[in-house]
């Protein structure tokens, strides 16, 4: 099977097509850095003009949604250091957090004089939800070309709580700890359309309503939240907008009191569930999950080609494989 020789991308992998140079049909597309660097400059006279705007208006003026993994560590730093932002941080524990990250959590929100809560779903339904991702298919295949449907699942509890739980305060702002690769620069400023909000909730709901039935309600919208429209946050990534380099995040957030968990892989350093969702989604459709935001990362120059390939290992860490699948009793 042919890479291409510039990013990571395998002909496999829905839509690409590599050429007789061995490059394929993304990085063809690609315009460069100096449209990218344009784009940067554009994005950030945004954020900081949205900052002001919103800066001391509300009790908080930003939700973190901070998982506790390196990203979103870095994120939370920014928020805090750069803009100046007062900050409600929000980690949801989807029932296989690593004992290291509580610890990181701890010492970087008291680092940093963070508020922050816990969120804990019902783990009986997240069993649930889980065990059924990891058994078939139940999201659009365009989504799965993004995530495993595993991440799928838990990313839909995450988003949708934050922003509940956004409205419900009136933060004007949530974060996100999403990697250059993950989103481009053009959503690093995101305003959110009520309309288009409740398509795509209904994409990750109805799937989950069907499986858990009224008992997944409290985890999404209602119609209260769609009468306020004017209450709705504005989305906001602002590892986009920087110079990323993943070895100098690592080093600075270490500063906060941030460790890498055992076992974990850098693309999810805050999960044990992470291996057997990306083990299970390589089985089915024989690509690695991280993909398109690893091999945007490469094309874009965060990180080089090797480097690359190794942030896809097909092989798991078994011993945590394992661990997950017990505890969803597979």
């Amino acid at each position: 099977m042919r890479i291409c020789k510039i990013c990571i991308m395998p002909e496999n992998f829905p839509h690409v097509t590599i050429n007789p140079d061995g490059v394929c049909n993304f990085c063809g597309e690609y315009k460069g850095r100096a449209d990218l660097d344009r784009l940067k400059r554009q994005y950030r006279k945004k954020m900081d003009a949205l900052v002001s705007r919103v800066r001391g208006k509300s009790e908080y003026d930003v939700l973190m949604c901070y998982s506790g993994g390196k990203d979103s560590t870095y994120t939370l730093d920014l928020l805090k250091r750069r803009y100046g932002l007062k900050i409600l941080a929000i980690s949801i524990d989807n029932g296989f957090v690593p004992p290291r990250t509580y610890i990181n959590i701890r010492n970087v929100v008291e680092k940093l004089n963070v508020d922050h809560i816990f969120f804990k779903p019902r783990f009986d339904i997240l069993k649930k939800v889980f065990r059924i991702s990891i058994a078939k298919c139940i999201y659009p295949q365009k989504t799965l070309e993004r995530a495993s449907a595993v991440c799928t699942s838990c990313m839909a509890f995450i988003k949708y709580v934050a922003i509940k739980t956004a409205i419900e305060k009136e933060i004007p702002l949530i974060a996100f700890g999403w990697s250059p690769g993950q989103a481009p620069v053009t959503s690093s400023v995101l305003t959110i359309d009520p309309v288009m909000l409740r398509g795509m909730e209904s994409i990750l709901k109805n799937p989950l309503s069907r499986i858990c039935g009224h008992d997944i309600e409290p985890y999404f919208l209602n119609e209260r939240h769609y009468k306020k429209p004017e209450k709705f946050p504005v989305f906001i990534h602002p590892l986009a907008l920087i110079k990323y380099n993943e070895k100098k995040i690592l080093r600075h957030i270490k500063t906060l009191g941030w460790r890498r968990p055992y076992g974990v892989e850098l693309n999810a350093t805050n999960c044990y569930l992470n291996p057997l969702a990306d083990e299970v989604h390589i089985n089915m459709y024989n690509f690695h999950p991280y993909l398109p935001e690893i091999a945007n990362m490469v094309r874009e120059g965060y990180m080089t080609r090797s480097e690359g390939l190794r942030h896809i290992p097909s092989k798991k860490n078994q011993e945590i494989v394992r661990l997950a699948k017990k505890k969803l009793g597979l």
